[in-house]
């Protein structure tokens, strides 16, 4: 842990000095982009041109009385693209070369002073200076084609002086400051990466402890925080799953070897003695084909469910009579020998209500529900079947039973591929998958299948089937 601090603290320095060189980069090159001027050798300061017409002295002489300018000066006004001109002390011009015509040729001492303090005008930044030789005086103007700011900063010497220890001491602590501030940034951004980094790999190994959602990270620690309750509650159900899945694999291999210890029973007596009793043999066959259909109706749901879930399973819906094909499915349950005490009362507003369905499928939903309910509650409870139509331009089945109920746990696992009911009074020779197929086979149809129920009230399934529409 202290390695991987020691690293970030390294990494956040580093970006912290990278943005420093950065903005050092930057004001300098708006120093550069405020205070340099470009000229035909390269890139100069502002203050070139002051510095250049001061020291263009050098290029004059005086002979005679008479002003000369050395052929070299001109040569550079000349490079640079400059002009000058040049006047007596009482202020006419006694030479000028490359002078614009919109210059005059005389200048009062007030306007020479002037020249000193305009900016750019006329395309041109002027600059003045002076040249004296034995008693003699000229003043001379130069013009540069740069926009130069000319600007006078006045202050106060002497206390500048006496600052100037207290400032050099104040700008050393400011700088010392700002690198203690660096470093106590670094290691606290470090501490709270760190945790969170540590957060992050609890999570990962279930070891989490929540944090307290304040500070500047408040957002990240209950983001961290909200995450370890979904994970929690993720584990929880996948453990309950597994749970479900383990009982319902050993409930499902118990039902298979339900029916295949008759038939291996009969069959080895079939095969080992010599019975000439007729209705023997018959009853022994009709037991082994009993069991064996059980076996194949099990292996079936199981291949359903499947072949469901993963849409592999052969879909074809046509146009039906849902009173119709409801009607043949009640009436197929009924002379089912295992149900004759159970009663079922069928009801519908409509004497005929069309839907797009696969009508095999559909009443193997409708046939699943019936029989759960008669196999999960005691003989003789009756079951109400009633088919309407809502303004949704949808079919509305209910299938509502008397019997024991359900408790909100069992609710929210009734339709669960791996939970099988409890309070079974008859003999459960189900899958335990007859509900979860049941509500495939209506999602698939692109319907929906709600459940109600109440200890000792009863239960009501509530189909809603899209109604065919030509």
């Amino acid at each position: 842990m202290k390695k991987r601090s020691k690293n970030i603290v390294l990494r956040i320095s580093a970006v912290i000095s990278i943005l420093i060189l950065l903005l050092t980069a930057a004001l300098m090159g708006m120093v550069y982009y405020i205070f340099y001027i470009p000229e035909p050798e390269g890139l100069s300061l502002a203050s070139w041109p002051s510095i250049f017409t001061d020291n263009f002295a050098v290029w004059l002489d005086c002979e005679d009385g008479e002003l000369n300018v050395e052929a070299k000066g001109l040569t550079r006004l000349d490079e640079y693209g400059l002009w000058i001109q040049i006047v007596d002390e009482d202020g006419y011009e006694v030479f000028s070369h490359n002078k614009p015509e919109d210059y005059p040729n005389a200048y009062s001492p007030s306007e020479l002073i002037l020249f000193t303090k305009d900016n750019y005008d006329e395309n041109y930044t002027l600059f003045v200076s002076s040249f004296e030789d034995k008693g003699n005086r000229w003043n001379y103007i130069i013009g540069f084609p740069y926009a130069i700011g000319k600007y006078m900063l006045y202050y106060n010497g002497e206390n500048l002086g006496r600052l100037s220890p207290i400032v050099k001491t104040a700008m050393l602590a400011a700088l010392l400051g700002l690198i203690f501030l660096v470093i106590a940034a670094c290691f606290w951004l470090s501490h709270q990466l760190s945790k969170i980094s540590a957060g992050i790999k609890q999570l990962s190994l279930r070891t989490y402890e929540p944090i307290k959602e304040k500070g500047t990270f408040g957002e990240v620690y209950k983001a961290l925080n909200k995450m370890d309750d979904e994970i929690k509650h993720a584990d929880q159900l996948e453990a309950e799953s597994e749970q479900a899945r383990r009982e319902w694999i050993a409930n499902i291999t118990h039902d298979m070897k339900t029916p295949l210890s008759p038939i291996k029973g009969y069959a080895e007596i079939l095969s080992q003695e010599t019975l000439n009793d007729e209705a023997l043999i018959q009853e022994y066959a009709s037991i082994i084909l009993k069991n064996v259909n059980h076996t194949e109706k099990l292996i079936n749901d199981l291949k359903l469910t499947y072949q469901l879930e993963s849409g592999a399973l052969p879909f074809n819906p046509q146009e039906v009579s849902i009173i119709h094909s409801l009607r043949d499915c009640i009436i197929d349950i009924i002379n089912d020998p295992q149900f004759s005490e159970n009663d079922i009362e069928f009801v519908s507003s409509q004497p005929e209500i069309y839907a797009q369905i696969d009508e095999a499928l559909f009443r193997r939903a409708i046939q699943n529900i019936i029989i759960n309910a008669f196999m999960h509650n005691p003989p003789k409870t009756k079951v109400a079947v009633t088919v309407t139509e809502n303004d949704c331009e949808k079919i509305m089945i209910s299938i509502r039973d008397n019997g024991t109920g359900m408790d909100e746990e069992a609710l929210a696992k009734l339709f669960s591929r791996y939970y099988r009911g409890t309070n079974t009074e008859q003999k459960a020779e189900g899958s335990g998958l007859g509900l979860a197929i049941a509500k495939q086979i209506i999602q698939l149809h692109g319907g929906e299948i709600n459940v109600m129920s109440q200890l000792n009230e009863g239960t009501e399934f509530i189909l809603l089937i899209p109604k065919f529409t030509a």
